[in-house]
């Protein structure tokens, strides 16, 4: 296994709170996703990102929900037993068809399958966050139903040819320029991007973080879509 300090990326944020507060101890981002990075930088933290190195296997009988809770869980505690002063972010998305799980496609051709299977027809996307700090362990898990437009075949192999799917779940991103795969969506948008901003925010409030930056402003800043705390935010 390589170190964590090669496994480690610096993202440049803010490091101290707009008050002049010091904030308590380290944040790390336990994922190398950029999509992450980018929505977790607009609550004005200064953090790292240290993705985890877990096993993702599904276990045998496991239910979708229990599956994206337990690897949110594995990923921040496995981070957090390598910097015991930290507090860790961990994240898990997956998609779920008819009560099956949808993973990251493996090759070019399953992510074509997934695309077929998901075309024209509702599924939801699972997110859970899970945030350690010492002894305190924060879990979060945001439900979506997401539609499928009607894509056509050419626009599949497009897509597949990008090489984009390869390492989404399900085998898309909601936010993919070219493709546009959704229809519409009822939840969180950036729970379908991968961290739903609202939940992370509470549960770093909970374990000892103060956020200044109105979460609704930030999630629609990033997005570029409405957020759903937007009625909500005062």
């Amino acid at each position: 296994m390589a170190s964590s300090r090669a496994r480690e990326e610096s993202f440049e944020a803010i490091r101290m709170h707009p008050t002049g507060e010091r904030m308590p101890g380290e944040l790390i981002l336990a994922s190398a996703s950029p999509r992450r990075r980018e929505l977790l930088s607009t609550l004005g933290l200064a953090f790292r990102c240290v993705p985890a190195e877990i096993d993702e296997s599904m276990a045998a009988g496991e239910a979708p929900e229990a599956l994206v809770c337990r690897l949110s869980l594995s990923k921040a505690e496995a981070i957090a037993r390598e910097f015991p002063g930290a507090t860790v972010i961990g994240a898990d998305t997956i998609v779920v068809l008819d009560g099956e799980v949808l993973g990251k496609p493996r090759t070019p051709e399953e992510a074509a399958r997934m695309l077929r299977r998901l075309r024209d027809r509702a599924h939801e996307v699972l997110t859970a966050i899970a945030v350690c700090r010492g002894d305190q362990t924060i879990q979060r898990l945001n439900r979506t139903q997401v539609w499928m437009r009607a894509y056509s075949e050419e626009e599949i192999a497009a897509y597949v040819a990008s090489g984009d799917p390869l390492d989404k779940a399900g085998a898309y991103a909601i936010q993919h320029p070219g493709f546009r795969p959704v229809a519409r969506w009822d939840g969180c948008y950036a729970s379908i991007v991968g961290l739903p901003l609202a939940d992370v925010a509470a549960a770093l409030e909970e374990v000892g973080w103060k956020i200044s930056t109105r979460v609704a402003d930030a999630c629609r800043n990033v997005t570029g879509v409405r957020c759903c705390q937007e009625d909500q935010a005062p």
